[in-house]
């Protein structure tokens, strides 16, 4: 019998000039990046909280902590294929996830296949496991002010 288990994941980051922006591992043209202790890859690191909130392993700050300067600049799919390994410890894999971004800008709708493909190759499943639908909030709020980005995510997880 196989048990499975749910979490959700939520993460936000400031835009700001003078940084690449990275989201679901790939880099996405913009004259803006994501303002983070790591590349600030709001995806990664929503998905990374589902994950881990599925195993009941508390969050992606408590095992990277940004106090800590190893993860520094990481790339948040070394991150990622971390948090894999941990669930796998305690034998969880990835049953699928669902995901949304919200960005007012850029578009990201054309890169959600890359997105997907390289998410799945860092988690080890196939793509179609893989979620990920992009929004506005209709320029309202600070994602609609184009101040910054948000990502949210499930996470279904076995055993």
């Amino acid at each position: 019998m196989s048990k499975i288990r749910v979490g959700m994941g939520y993460d936000v980051h400031q835009l700001v000039s003078g940084r690449d922006l990275w989201v679901g591992g790939i880099k996405v043209p913009h004259t803006f990046g994501l303002l983070g202790h790591s590349d600030a890859d709001v995806l990664i690191h929503a998905i990374c909280d589902a994950l881990l909130g599925a195993a009941n392993m508390r969050d992606i700050g408590y095992h990277f902590p940004d106090s800590d300067q190893q993860y520094r600049g990481a790339d948040s799919k070394i991150l990622l294929h971390r948090v894999i390994e941990l669930i796998g410890e305690r034998g969880y894999k990835v049953g699928n996830i669902d995901a949304t971004i919200c960005a007012q800008r850029p578009k990201l709708n054309p890169h959600i296949p890359s997105m997907q493909q390289c998410l799945a190759e860092v988690m080890q499943v196939d793509p179609d496991c893989v979620s990920i639908k992009a929004t506005t909030t209709e320029w309202l709020g600070f994602t609609g002010r184009e101040e910054g980005i948000s990502a949210y995510a499930v996470a279904l997880i076995e055993k």
